[in-house]
């Protein structure tokens, strides 16, 4: 149950309004949790920026996805669990990857050093060790990239604390979440 409301986007306006519009129009609905973050509008328009500014990313979609599904898992996150299982089964990735993703592996190398370093970053807020740096290094990411990996981690955090706080209401298909933090 919702503890913090989510807003019905026929019944908002001005700031909040624009920014429903600009997710329907990308999205085709605007999901409990950026109606939840409506309440807002300031909070909404920087998740929107940081998510936009991500798009930019050389890791690529796929991999943010599967890094998200890491986070989710992490921190217990049912809202973000089914989001980002949903949202990378749309773009291409496997139910298998999916169900990995959520353990912090993957059977590709290089996938797998980031997932391994995104956990990492979580267990040791950010204190990652000497020894995590040169392997996620060693399997190919530079270090734009292993910003990019904790630029992911951190906007995951916010909406994994996000929906736990406010106890969204899920509204994508939703799995077992497989660790409790």
């Amino acid at each position: 149950m919702a503890r913090i409301k989510a807003l019905n986007p026929e019944e908002t306006t001005g700031k909040t309004k624009e920014l429903f519009d600009i997710v329907k129009s990308k999205m085709g609905m605007v999901p409990n949790m950026m109606r939840t973050l409506g309440n807002s509008p300031a909070v909404l328009n920087a998740y929107l920026g940081f998510n936009a500014g991500l798009n930019y990313s050389s890791l690529g979609g796929k991999l943010g996805e599967l890094i998200a599904l890491t986070v989710a898992n992490e921190n217990g996150c049912n809202y973000c669990d089914a989001a980002h299982s949903y949202i990378g089964g749309k773009i291409g990735i496997n139910a298998e990857d999916i169900e990995n993703a959520r353990h912090a592996f993957s059977i590709d190398p290089k996938v797998n050093a980031a997932l391994l370093f995104s956990k990492e970053i979580l267990e040791t807020k950010g204190a990652v060790s000497n020894e995590s740096l040169q392997r996620v290094r060693a399997a190919g990411y530079d270090d734009a990239q292993i910003l990019e990996i904790l630029a992911q981690v951190s906007l995951s955090i916010f909406t994994n604390y996000a929906n736990i706080l406010a106890g969204t209401d899920i509204d994508f298909p939703q799995l077992t979440v497989l660790s409790q933090n």
